[in-house]
């Protein structure tokens, strides 16, 4: 049974029509048509769906979307804070980091919300909050050297 649940998605109140039980990745892509996250497994096991929640980074397709309401949700497409992008953002191009880029907007938001948490983290724990994030092409080291980049420029912007 659907019924309207009330969102805050990158900064603006949204209402969707969708049973509870439903995936937050759905609702985002097919329901308000944010389709930067990504479906990539379906079980919360490769990263490709990540969202910020809270500003904590979640696997948006195992999370029911009435588990989202009240919450603030920002997805790959409401990252960038005033048109001015992250540095997480600026980094991943600079450094050229994605081949095929299917898993790159998952990987982009676990990594702002590492810096979030740890201004200058060092390589263990960029692995360990990345680990959950798979990444097919294996840019693994491009991406380790675009989150310290993103470190540098996220500490010089006030960590904004």
């Amino acid at each position: 049974m659907a019924g309207m649940i009330e969102l805050t998605v990158n900064e603006a109140p949204v209402q969707v029509d969708a049973p509870g039980h439903m995936p937050l990745l759905w609702a985002l892509r097919d329901l308000l048509g944010l389709t930067g996250t990504k479906y990539g497994c379906g079980v919360a096991q490769c990263g490709a769906c990540t969202v910020h929640i809270d500003g904590q980074p979640v696997r948006s397709c195992v999370l029911p979307v009435d588990a989202a309401a009240g919450k603030r949700i920002i997805t790959i497409e409401g990252l960038a804070a005033g048109g001015v992008e992250h540095p997480v953002q600026v980094a991943w191009a600079r450094l050229n980091v994605p081949q095929c880029g299917y898993c790159q907007a998952g990987q982009i938001m676990t990594a702002a919300a590492l810096l979030a948490a740890v201004a200058d983290p060092s390589d263990a724990q960029i692995d360990a909050a990345m680990a959950g994030n798979l990444c097919r092409c294996g840019t693994y080291v491009r991406i380790r050297a675009a989150v310290h980049e993103a470190a540098r420029q996220h500490t010089k912007r006030g960590g904004a």
